[in-house]
């Protein structure tokens, strides 16, 4: 067991505030594990400090005078993440115009740290996993096999078990990878720990940067504690420097703490459950939202046509796919038309078509969602001949969820 003395080095050496138990106790577990040549799997919430604990691994470790190299590998484009991790050979690939080492090469001997371990593709993976197995590696380009003497630690904030059952994780990878796990505690579940930290954040502002120090009113600290953070530490100091900022001299109380914190009803979450976020969902909700407009612009042109003037032209549907990329597209058709007296008025120089626009008194209700998803879900499909991949391409939902819908919809 690591005694208090080597437990508060450890703290002071690597810049870590707090006395929460679980966060003494993985930065025991990291210490008690330094010195045997274990991997290590280090878990916790995006933000809540995982990089600190494979730096203390290593310099309590033999390796300590040996190189350390941490990678991200979330940010590392999957075409050159071999590239960088193994090296590569001369002409291996286009652009390749010298031979280069890869980090294993680099840090022979010493440790390296593998961020975001779970991005990996599953090539890399498999590439790793021999690593880990035999120490062995092949340059990208070349068929010689290389040695090499490594720790690794990796780090992950995904449910790494998760991604096994959903076929994105290689199994045998996270066993060889969890030897040893070390789990970092979220923000919120350290108490006491972010009043420490959220005066040690302000303070740090006001000598970096020659302001007057902000104090924080008791209501204001009890605040700060109680706020879930879910970008943990890191959240925490991008708040507080932006109140160490604006408000450089003052005393901070509730109220003025508030206004600097996101929506609470958005970032306080149930304390036994996770947050669910799912883009396919909010890209469904997207698709309904527009196919809800389509259907107010039909009755639009209806009213339009009906006055005898020429119809708006350009249809929503054709526009879609790129709304929902986000691209900047110009509207295919009038965004707002004069009402007078309930009626729909042609532009002109006196009521020019871009004008104020009453929608409650040119708009019935439209059809329902469901029939507008059928439509565009069908013109989708005819448009590339019945083929399902490039329809859900279009429509920027997943093969998955247009088969769900083609099944539903009867579209077979």
């Amino acid at each position: 067991m690591a005694d208090t003395a080597t437990i508060l080095q450890a703290k002071q050496r690597f810049g870590i505030i707090g006395n929460a138990p679980s966060l003494t106790a993985a930065i025991e577990r990291a210490i008690r594990v330094a010195p045997i040549d274990l991997s290590v799997l280090v878990t916790g919430e995006s933000g809540s400090g995982k990089e600190f604990f494979p730096q203390i691994i290593h310099a309590f470790s033999a390796r300590k005078h040996a190189k350390y190299i941490a990678v991200n590998c979330g940010a590392i484009p999957e075409g050159t993440i071999d590239s960088e991790l193994f090296g590569h050979e001369k002409g291996a690939f286009t652009g390749a115009v010298d031979s280069r080492k890869g980090y294993f090469e680099e840090a022979n001997g010493g440790t390296i740290f593998l961020d975001e371990v779970a991005e990996l593709p599953l090539t890399t993976q498999a590439r790793l996993l021999r690593v880990l197995e035999s120490g062995e590696f092949i340059k990208v380009g070349s068929s010689s096999v290389q040695k090499t003497n490594i720790r690794i630690v990796a780090a992950t904030n995904v449910d790494l078990m998760k991604a096994v059952a959903d076929g994105k994780f290689r199994e045998d990878l996270y066993y060889r990878l969890s030897t040893v796990q070390i789990h970092i505690p979220p923000l919120r579940d350290r108490g006491n720990d972010i009043r420490l930290l959220a005066r040690k954040f302000a303070a740090d502002f006001a000598e970096r940067y020659r302001v007057p120090a902000i104090i924080f009113s008791d209501e204001a600290e009890d605040a700060i504690k109680h706020y879930r953070w879910p970008g943990n530490v890191r959240q925490l100091k991008n708040v507080i420097d932006q109140i160490a900022l604006f408000e450089a001299g003052n005393t901070v109380n509730d109220n003025i703490l508030r206004t600097y914190l996101p929506d609470i009803t958005v970032s306080y979450l149930p304390a036994t459950g996770a947050s669910i976020h799912s883009y396919e969902r909010e890209r469904e909700m997207l698709l309904s939202m527009i196919f809800k407009l389509q259907q107010r612009i039909d009755r639009m042109q209806e009213r339009f046509e009906a006055s005898g003037h020429a119809e708006p032209a350009g249809r929503i549907f054709d526009a879609a796919p790129a709304i929902i990329a986000g691209e900047n597209v110009e509207p295919p058709f009038p965004t707002t038309l004069v009402v007078r007296n309930n009626d729909v008025v042609a532009p002109s120089a006196e009521a020019p078509l871009y004008s104020d626009v009453n929608y409650s008194e040119v708009i019935d209700s439209p059809a329902s969602l469901e029939e507008n998803e059928r439509n565009m879900i069908r013109r989708a499909l005819e448009r590339h001949e019945g083929r399902r991949k490039a329809a859900a391409a279009e429509l920027k939902i997943s093969e998955r969820t247009l088969y769900r819908k083609i099944k539903e919809y009867g579209l077979e």
